[in-house]
Order: C-alpha cells, then structure tokens, then sequence
C-alpha cells in the first residue's frame, strides 16, 4: 500500500474511509496564550538568596579560570607537560605565542565576564 504524503491521517480510527479538510487538519500557527499568575508577591527569602548564591558562585567560577587562563601559559609546565611529549609537532604549537596569546585572551574574557555579571546584578523586586 502506497500513501500520499499529501492526505492527512485519519486521528479517529472509527472514520479511518474518511478524508478531512485541510481546515480540519491543520495546526494553529499561534499556540494558546498561557495564563500567567502573577500575585505580585515578593520572592521568598529562600529564592533570593539561592539566586545571591549562583551569582556568586559563577563570579568566582569566572575569575578563578579566568586568572588561571591568563597565568598559566607563560609558565613553563604549560610547554613541559609530559602529556605533549608524545606529540612534538603539537607541543611546538602549544608553546607558541600564537597560543598563549589565545588563551590568556580567553582568560580576560572570562574574568571580564564574570565581574560584568557581578555588576549588572540586581535584586528581583
């Protein structure tokens, strides 16, 4: 038995004979708004503290890898890691400044974005 894709499926398997309309078969192309609750309550304490928490631990998070990036490639255990010694051509890669320059890059990035985060927060009312 060969369909064709352009006829819809029958959803009642008591009219499966039957052909449906394309009005009946199609999709709303707009989904039903959701109804909202908002009581205009504040944020329990438990909410706000645990979002303080998150914010915080992301700062430090951020900056702790951001120093890190920025620090350790111009440390000689960046270019003599004993898991490069197998790979010569990839060692020689690593310790260019090409690379070091990308990762302490990323590392400024990182802090960066962690104290614009720092910042920019502020407590939902």
């Amino acid at each position: 038995m060969i369909s064709d894709p352009k006829l819809p499926f029958a959803n009642d398997s008591s009219r499966v004979g039957e052909l449906k309309s394309p009005a009946e078969t199609s999709v709303p192309l707009v989904p039903a708004p959701v109804p909202v609750s908002n009581s205009g309550r504040a944020p329990s304490v438990a909410r706000v503290w645990l979002r303080r928490i998150g914010v915080l631990l992301f700062v430090f998070l951020c900056a702790t890898l951001g120093v890190m990036l920025m620090i350790l490639p111009w440390r000689p255990e960046w270019s003599d890691n004993p898991l490069l010694l197998p790979y010569p051509m990839l060692r020689a890669v690593v310790a260019s400044g090409f690379a070091r320059g990308v990762a302490t890059g990323l590392g400024v990035l990182n802090v960066w974005i962690g104290f614009s985060e720092a910042i920019q927060y502020r407590e939902e009312e």
